[in-house]
């Protein structure tokens, strides 16, 4: 049985989320149908890979509904899969606040090693193509959650089905850029095994440690 105080704060969020979307497709609605067709197309990837910035607008938005998104998903992940929680406002902040500050740290360190090794270029392409299938996961959740929040499907059902999803997008994306930058890669593949245990998968184990105190 769903509480009604977390569904009237949910409901919040996910409007947010739902505005944050909005206003990325206003700001540029070319480029956000571009983005809707990334996987399986690299139209989006070719087109806006060189007109990337240190701080896009455009991806800032979507990065917002992806915070917001993924925390309310983690909730009912949590919630189904571990042990059941009440909510508090202020634990959900500080969750919410942990996923967008693993990501932006996480991006940080990959350009500062980028321009330590003088490969900025490289990095930049490729953050790019993480970035563009992260925000792509982001409108999953939120489909995803729309259909936590609102249906009687069984939420074991949702949960487990959205992170098939976005799986499968983020092994394409994976791949994408494995392929863009294979031949960069194959003469430096232990380095490249390094930054996957550094880089890739020690941020996720802090972030899931971070989720197990959430009820503390």
């Amino acid at each position: 049985m769903r509480n009604y105080i977390t569904h009237e704060w949910f409901t919040i969020f996910t409007i947010i989320g739902l505005f944050t979307i909005v206003v990325a497709k206003y700001l540029n609605t070319l480029r956000f149908n571009d983005f809707l067709s990334v996987i399986g197309n690299s139209k989006y990837l070719k087109i806006y890979t060189k007109d990337q910035k240190f701080i896009d607008q455009f991806d800032s938005f979507l990065f917002i509904n992806l915070s917001l998104s993924l925390s309310i998903f983690i909730y009912f992940a949590y919630n189904t899969f571990v042990t059941p929680v009440d909510f508090e406002l202020m634990s959900f902040l500080k969750l919410t606040f942990a996923v967008s500050t693993v990501i932006i740290i996480k991006t940080l360190l990959e350009r500062l090693i980028g321009s330590l090794f003088e490969i900025d270029s490289l990095i930049d392409d490729y953050l790019f193509q993480k970035t563009t299938f992260k925000n792509f996961s982001g409108l999953v959740f939120f489909m995803a959650n729309l259909f936590l929040l609102y249906t009687d499907i069984r939420m074991t059902i949702i949960i487990i089905s959205a992170i098939s999803i976005v799986c499968l997008i983020n092994v394409i994306g994976f791949l994408s850029s494995f392929k863009t930058h294979q031949k960069s890669i194959n003469p430096n593949f232990f380095y490249f095994l390094l930054y996957l245990c550094a880089l890739e998968i020690s941020p996720y184990i802090l972030l899931f440690k971070v989720i197990r105190e959430y009820n503390v």
